[in-house]
């Protein structure tokens, strides 16, 4: 029943030992900067990622294409087993159709007709994209079938709550999430913008406060309204380098809600790249989008 690969992306910003410790498959997307091209196989730290950016680099990002999707599932496959592929939201890049294609292709192929290759939407991004293959990862090892995990899946995943904040406009400007103007105005008076991930997959800024401060407890004051009537085991938390914020928002969700058990974790650079430094995100189970 369990001889099926979970497989996901860099993009779900999941820790190392967490991957290596659930066997999961990792397709990685890719960034370049200073001119150098770097993904999963060739990394750069974090820290020294966001260094780089404070300092002015500028990176570019790109999607995976249906050639490595393709590589990356027949490698599974050849293994003899099956394949859950949870992807990075549609609504913010290329790859899940890149996958898409790449799993067509292999079916049309007929090279394994006893093989089972599944390429699901997350709609979800950075840990949120996190939090919902996490949850596949404990029915599989609670013994469901990869179809009884699919299931949950679509069934379930935009109940997955993404709530950000940035530290800087102006990245957000870059991505066209925000005009030039409301990036130097947001700037010129810290007005911090509270975003989210809608039904699309999309990220949507859907408030405003003044300061750093309280645009994180403003995180916490949204999940307290989006949580009723949700378990909440884990609650898990991305940053985009500034670890001690991330342990804030911890403390008050610990303290509030009652919840022991978090992971927090990079904004992996493909997605901070977008967003910045400064970058800080809560995910959680909750009321859908």
């Amino acid at each position: 029943m369990n001889n099926y690969i979970i497989m996901t992306d860099n993009m779900a910003d999941l820790p190392e030992n967490y991957i290596r410790e659930h066997e999961l498959e990792i397709l990685s997307l890719s960034y370049i900067l200073d001119g150098e091209t770097y993904d999963r196989n060739h990394p750069l730290e974090e820290a020294e990622f966001y260094s780089r950016m404070r300092n002015g680099s500028m990176p570019t990002t790109s999607q995976v294409n249906p050639e490595q999707a393709k590589e990356a599932f027949t490698a599974c496959l050849n293994q003899g087993k099956d394949v859950l592929y949870i992807a990075f939201s549609s609504g913010l890049s290329g790859t899940y159709n890149s996958a898409r294609i790449a799993a067509k292709e292999l079916k049309e192929e007929g090279k394994f007709p006893d093989r089972k290759l599944v390429v699901l939407d997350s709609l979800s991004a950075s840990l949120g994209e996190g939090l919902l293959v996490h949850k596949a990862v404990k029915l599989k090892e609670a013994g469901k079938s990869l179809e009884e995990v699919a299931a949950w899946v679509e069934k379930h995943k935009l109940e997955v709550c993404h709530n950000f904040t940035v530290d800087d406009l102006f990245h957000l400007h870059r991505g066209g999430r925000v005009s030039k103007a409301t990036a130097i105005l947001g700037t010129m008076i810290n007005i911090k913008p509270i975003l989210h991930v809608d039904n699309e997959g999309h990220l949507i800024a859907i408030g405003k406060v003044r300061g750093r401060k309280k645009s994180l407890t403003s995180l916490v004051e949204r999940m307290g309204e989006q949580i009723q009537g949700f378990e909440n085991p884990e609650v898990f938390i991305s940053h985009g380098d500034c670890l001690e914020d991330a342990q804030h928002v911890e403390k008050l969700v610990r303290e509030r809600f009652g919840v022991e058990t978090f992971i927090i974790n990079y904004v992996g650079p493909t997605i901070g790249a977008h967003s910045g430094p400064g970058t800080m995100a809560l995910f959680f189970m909750g009321n859908p989008r």
